[in-house]
């Protein structure tokens, strides 16, 4: 699926890249939209040649409220349509980055009982010219991974996002493997960017190594006192 992926960002990076959304570095918050399903398939858009996602609602038809799945759910989740399914999602950070930013890709994926309909989330990241200059997944769970069950779990990647990306292409997809429906369950997806950490100017370092030395001089003095 990772291959297929890689297949469709080189074969669709122009029509990808006229669809960017725009939006400054924000840290601390899902840059995903609508990963949760609720508004339906809102800003995911078709891939042309491919099957599209659908929202569907929690219940006997997919994955029981009672079933394995995000402790917060809402009432609606992803699962395909066809043979494959494709849905992405480009966004400009206003970038390019210039130092590494720690991220985390996460979401619920799944699929039913023991058949081997599965689903991935993908993020790939682009530099200013619109080539790819590295990339993230989560996904697929397997039959063996859910144990032969219906339900969605919860997996998690981290990393660095790659200096100099400017943006970001979210692919989420769901494959066909047995039964009639296209069985691969995704919701609460997420990328999440978390703000550097502060490193003290070289002045404040000095008035913290004086104030810790001041500190021992008074500890060894009240020692011997």
């Amino acid at each position: 699926m990772k291959t297929r992926i890689r297949t469709l960002l080189a074969a669709s990076l122009l029509a990808a890249l006229s669809s960017l959304s725009h939006a400054g570095l924000s840290f601390g918050s899902n840059l995903v939209v609508n990963g949760d399903a609720e508004a339906g398939t809102a800003n995911w858009l078709a891939y042309d040649s491919y099957s599209t996602i659908q929202s569907v609602s929690y219940g006997n038809s997919w994955v029981k409220p009672s079933e394995p799945g995000p402790g917060k759910r809402g009432s609606k989740m992803f699962t395909g349509t066809g043979a494959y399914a494709v849905a992405y999602q480009m966004l400009d950070i206003g970038g390019p980055s210039t130092q590494a930013l720690n991220y985390s890709l996460s979401g619920w994926l799944g699929g039913w009982a023991a058949q081997g309909d599965n689903a991935l989330f993908y993020v790939s990241f682009l530099g200013d010219d619109g080539s790819e200059i590295g990339n993230a997944s989560i996904g697929p769970v397997t039959p063996a991974e859910r144990r032969n069950t219906t339900g969605l779990w919860y997996r998690e990647t981290l990393g660095l996002l790659p200096v100099g990306t400017s943006s970001l292409g979210f692919w989420l997809s769901m494959e066909r493997q047995g039964g009639g429906d296209n069985d691969g369950y995704a919701d609460n997806l997420a990328f999440v960017l978390q703000a550097p950490a502060q490193v003290p100017e070289p002045a404040s370092l000095a008035l913290l190594g004086l104030s810790l030395g001041l500190l021992a001089l008074q500890r060894r003095r009240a020692k011997h006192s």
